[in-house]
């Protein structure tokens, strides 16, 4: 396969020919390899498994995540984000509902996690939940996208749920909220625990863009959609080949990733910019990675973990940082948060207001 035409083509793709079934769409979705038992590990960028390992090695960090998630309720926060939606079934948004139901299948998803759509013409999508997960598309992404685009973002979303990204997510979206309106326990300690989780969110939309790839299996697609939400822009306004000619600027240096990231740490920001994520899929596909999953050589999920330290050498090599003074910062920040908030609980700080 060559890598570097932005076309994409590859082996996995049926050569055109023979009788045509007059149905395109059923012909595209016979062509995708459906990746029986497959692990999540098998898409997860180092960078994000050595991060999230982090965070999962720091018992305070989850104590308090839990905690919080407690204090407001499971089912209360659920509602919360879908209150201003409409679930996707074969009854609403049946279009909407097939494209999903290939990617749960082309991902062999464990269960069937639930989707909805919102009216908000902000293009994007989110994965949330804790015991019970859930997917919200914004109604802009719908518009903007075509179906094979739609597919590879709801393809990123179910990445993120079966990498087990969701209740960090959840946490810091209500974090966010929270320190924005002011709330007691949100504080300077809880502030850091906020850098922190937004270094690994971004690191995460790394690992949840390779499983979109593997949920449409043409690098073509991803591509589009990633000018797409970048610009917003109509198909006939745009070129995918000058926007990976763009991409290249992110590839000059290794450290460069890293510099970026730095960058968007002071900003705030929860994602990574689009370009910077085009040129990290792209070397994905150029390791030659992506062929090899799409042959059947990928993870299963009863395979044994890769050692922690397996995942911090990578993330190191990856970016050419110590992911262990950040998880060493990480775990003080995350004390410091813990001890926060059972005082403001033990005080009464009091609840927040119905519009969190």
């Amino acid at each position: 396969m060559n890598h570097d035409d932005p076309s994409g083509s590859g082996p996995h793709r049926d050569p055109p020919g023979g009788e045509a079934d007059g149905n395109e769409a059923a012909q595209e979705a016979r062509s995708r390899r459906t990746l029986t038992d497959i692990s999540s590990r098998t898409w997860e960028h180092p960078a994000d498994r050595a991060a999230l390992h982090g965070l999962r090695a720091i018992p305070v960090f989850d104590e308090v995540l839990r905690k919080l998630f407690g204090f407001f309720g499971e089912k209360p926060i659920r509602l919360a984000f879908q209150a201003n939606s409409v679930q996707v079934s074969e009854r609403q948004f049946r279009r909407i509902h097939d494209i999903y139901s290939e990617v749960l299948r082309t991902l062999d998803a464990p269960e069937h996690y639930p989707l909805f759509v919102s009216q908000t013409p902000m293009v994007n999508a989110g994965a949330y939940g804790m015991d019970h997960p859930f997917v919200l598309v914004n109604s802009g992404t719908v518009h903007l996208l075509d179906d094979d685009e739609l597919r590879y973002v709801l393809a990123h979303e179910v990445g993120h749920i079966m990498s087990g990204h969701v209740l960090y997510r959840t946490m810091l979206v209500i974090l966010i909220q929270l320190a924005e309106r002011g709330f007691p326990i949100v504080g300077l300690a809880a502030r850091g625990v906020l850098v922190a989780l937004l270094e690994w969110y971004r690191k995460s939309e790394l690992s949840a863009d390779r499983a979109g790839l593997l949920g449409v299996q043409d690098p073509r697609v991803v591509y589009r959609a990633m000018l797409k939400m970048a610009g917003g822009g109509k198909p006939d306004e745009m070129n995918v080949t000058a926007f990976l000619e763009q991409a290249e600027a992110y590839r000059e240096s290794d450290d460069v990733a890293d510099s970026v990231f730095k960058v968007l740490n002071l900003l705030g920001t929860t994602h990574p910019f689009y370009v910077l994520r085009v040129s990290e899929i792209r070397s994905w596909i150029e390791s030659g990675a992506y062929d090899r999953v799409l042959r059947g050589e990928y993870v299963r999920r009863a395979d044994p973990e890769t050692p922690y330290a397996d995942d911090l050498g990578e993330a190191a090599s990856a970016y050419r940082q110590d992911a262990k003074e950040f998880m060493d910062d990480l775990a003080s920040a995350a004390r410091k948060m813990r001890d926060s908030i059972f005082e403001n609980l033990r005080g009464g700080g009091g609840r927040p207001g119905a519009g969190w």
